[in-house]
């Protein structure tokens, strides 16, 4: 099979295509022929060397993909052969074949093609699991998301507006928060030249804020939760050790929950995938929420993916086709 493999740790110009032995789908597993990957910013961190997979994934990049059924393992129902399909990976993506659980595959959504689906697996379990499974966002909350203009961003909106809740959000340029309010953001904000925390505390608090930046943004995200408001932190771009105002999360009865994806039990990703196409794929289909799809380039053109990553300069999500 083709995968694009990290040589060492380092920039973009450490990925390079090799020629690897196909794996074979064990108990449980099912073998897809790939169409096509998404490029997250986990995929850096671990280019970087800073993000290993979890013990027995793939060392290959990536963590979602489309494509076809090929082969099925022992044991699995549900699926046959030829099914065109989208899949939540905790590696191996970047690679003409992948492995995966058969219970972190999910069917195309109505209305979506098989190599934009690739833009959905990675952003809907993130964000139906955080924001909804676990903070409970409802109708009529406030729901602050950081970098609107992200792939989780992008589809936290949607899915958000979508469902009811009153949506703000943070990005830094003119042309990204026309963006935003154009996916159904009530309130964009100028994280370069506003203050989020007094603009969510003036409108009555956050109920639930999804958090991309730790550190840096932490105290601020404390003040501007609402009474019983729950922040949800989903990486650390922001930094890693930061100043937690006990008092003032006492005094809010709010909450702090630190949470990652990849690394959870087979089990508990299975649900998600389950809980996600029940919730978010119907809204999909009747065009409530749509793929946000920046570029799409070859697999051999990683490095160029990586490089447009790191410039920060994309709204929504990059695709490398095979």
């Amino acid at each position: 099979m083709r995968a694009i493999v990290a040589t060492q740790p380092g920039g973009p110009e450490v990925l390079e295509i090799q020629e690897l032995p196909t794996p074979a789908p064990g108990p449980g597993e099912v073998l897809v022929r790939v169409a096509a990957t998404a490029v997250n910013r986990a995929d850096v961190l671990q280019r970087m060397g800073f993000y290993p997979p979890p013990p027995g994934a793939s060392e290959i990049i990536g963590l979602e993909c489309s494509g076809t059924i090929e082969a099925l393992g022992e044991g699995v129902d549900g699926w046959q052969v030829g099914d065109e399909v989208c899949a939540l990976l905790a590696g191996g993506g970047y690679a003409s074949h992948v492995v995966v659980p058969a219970g972190q595959l999910m069917p195309v959504p109505d209305g979506v093609d098989l190599v934009t689906a690739a833009a959905l697996p990675e952003v809907a379990c993130t964000v139906w699991s955080n924001v909804f499974m676990l903070a409970g966002l409802e109708a009529g909350d406030r729901f602050l998301v950081h970098g609107g203009a992200g792939g989780i961003g992008t589809h936290a909106i949607q899915v958000a507006s979508a469902l009811g809740a009153q949506v703000f959000t943070t990005a830094g340029s003119e042309a990204k928060r026309a963006t935003c309010a154009e996916l159904g953001a009530d309130v964009t904000i100028d994280y370069k030249a506003e203050d989020f925390t007094a603009i969510l505390k003036e409108a009555g608090g956050a109920d639930v804020i999804l958090d991309n930046m730790g550190a840096k943004y932490l105290d601020g995200n404390v003040r501007a939760l609402n009474t019983g408001g729950r922040l949800v932190i989903i990486g650390m771009q922001g930094g890693i050790k930061g100043e937690l105002n006990i008092s003032t999360l006492l005094t809010k009865r709010a909450s702090v929950h630190a949470n990652s994806l990849r690394a959870r039990p087979l089990e508990e990703k299975a649900l998600i995938c389950a809980d996600v196409v029940d919730n978010v794929w119907p809204l999909v289909a009747d065009g409530q929420v749509a793929p946000v799809v920046h570029a799409v380039l070859p697999l051999e053109e990683a490095a160029e993916a990586h490089r447009l990553i790191d410039s920060g300069d994309h709204v929504g999500k990059i695709l490398l086709t095979l």
